[in-house]
């Protein structure tokens, strides 16, 4: 069978050349997380990668149609459409593209301080197929912004923020429910369909039932999922919403602080700041002085 490296029609790639490298090491900002290569292969048939004392840099793959494979350590993970795969630094691998089916792949090398954080994510397949289609164009819009900033050239903005879209891109993959969330209309799940309701209510005194009839659940079933998910009961977590628009209030505003507790629907002064200093060890008064 035939094996190629690259050389696909369409294909596109950047290597970013030493002397990049060293400044992307030696910069605050870029040194936790940088490129040193990224490219897209559309379908990349015959594609054959095999290195035997691994790469110098981490390898994400990202399949956007077709299929391939990836084998570590003599396991052989099938990479499907809308799955990712990580392969660490330094790690023998071999990959390839599926003979029926090949795959269309995004991929980037990278490395920096931060790259451990995201050890847990790496050598196992990434299933991401569960956001809409929004979080798919957002996530390529993503790896196109590093592409095209460094395609434009190696100025140290277009590094920087290369540099910020690639930790936003892994954190799409590393934090899929919160990334879908982010770029699919409101959805309909029920916890962040009732944190939007309590949102829209902060100056209200909303009880469990009230919260629960939003969304047309029994309070008891609701309470018990929203604990699941957030790890907060349904009013702990209104009122640490209620806490954060005061601290909004507070800086940004010359409301009085017995204004603010009216305004947040506490029932005094007293009330509002013992539990603002639970949530924040401050008071109101003193969070005003420290921060407005």
């Amino acid at each position: 069978m035939e094996k190629i490296t690259e050389g696909f029609q369409g294909e596109k790639a950047i290597v970013t050349p030493y002397s990049v490298r060293i400044f992307q090491q030696r910069n605050p900002l870029t040194s936790t997380l940088y490129v040193t290569h990224i490219g897209y292969y559309p379908f990349a048939k015959f594609h054959f990668r095999d290195r035997p004392e691994g790469a110098a840099e981490n390898i994400l793959i990202y399949c956007q149609e077709g299929s391939g494979w990836i084998e570590i350590d003599q396991r052989k993970n099938v990479l499907c459409k809308k799955q990712t795969y990580i392969i660490p630094s330094g790690v023998p691998h071999v990959y390839a593209a599926d003979k029926q089916a090949p795959w269309s792949i995004y991929w980037i090398h990278f490395l920096g301080k931060n790259s451990p954080y995201y050890t847990e994510m790496m050598a196992k397949v990434l299933d991401v197929n569960d956001g809409s289609v929004n979080s798919y164009h957002s996530r390529i819009q993503l790896f196109e912004s590093i592409f095209q900033n460094l395609e434009n050239g190696y100025l140290k903005d277009n590094l920087e923020y290369s540099s910020i879209c690639l930790q936003h891109f892994l954190g799409s993959f590393m934090y899929t429910p919160q990334f879908n969330r982010l770029t699919r209309n409101e959805d309909q799940d029920m916890v962040y369909k009732s944190i939007a309701y309590m949102k829209d209510h902060l100056e209200s005194r909303l009880t469990l039932k009230d919260i629960a009839d939003s969304i047309s659940y029994s309070p008891a079933y609701f309470s018990t999922v929203f604990k699941e998910k957030t790890h907060f009961s349904p009013i702990e977590y209104y009122n640490q919403l209620k806490i954060q628009r005061s601290c909004s209030l507070l800086q940004f505003t010359d409301l009085k602080i017995k204004e603010i507790a009216f305004k947040l629907g506490y029932y005094d002064a007293f009330h509002f700041s013992k539990s603002f200093a639970k949530e924040m060890e401050i008071n109101p008064r003193e969070y005003r002085k420290r921060y407005k």
